[in-house]
């Protein structure tokens, strides 16, 4: 499966983008689909992720109220809608696909089995 990450850009704080995460040769059916993003000098981390089976989604607590995760399995696209966005959300984004973890363990990287190439968001204060 490739993953296809766009959306990325430059915004002032408080902005809003909307990403994508594009699938092309699977399906996200049974699967879950997460965000990670790495700043410079940081680890990655877990942002947000949505069950193809049920829509659950799972948010960490630094992105709730806004963001937003969602799918549209029509498109087999994955989008995060940040909004009010502050210059600690600058971070290279990335999306992943787990076609086995449980949801106790969805904010676990290494629970997932396919990466996209990410998507640069930088936010100006």
């Amino acid at each position: 499966v490739q993953l296809q990450a766009s959306g990325g850009g430059l915004v002032q704080a408080g902005g809003s983008l909307r990403l994508s995460c594009a699938a092309s040769g699977r399906t996200f059916r049974r699967n879950s689909v997460g965000w990670f993003r790495q700043a410079p000098g940081k680890e990655r981390e877990f942002v947000a992720a949505v069950s193809w089976s049920d829509d659950s989604t799972y948010y960490t607590n630094s992105v709730k109220g806004r963001f937003y995760i969602a799918r549209d399995s029509g498109k087999n696209t994955v989008y995060l809608q940040m909004n009010s966005l502050k210059p600690e959300d600058t971070a290279v984004y990335h999306c992943a696909v787990s076609t086995h973890a449980g949801w106790a363990i969805i904010s676990q990287a290494q629970q997932y089995d396919f990466w996209g190439q990410g998507t640069q968001v930088t936010v100006s204060s």
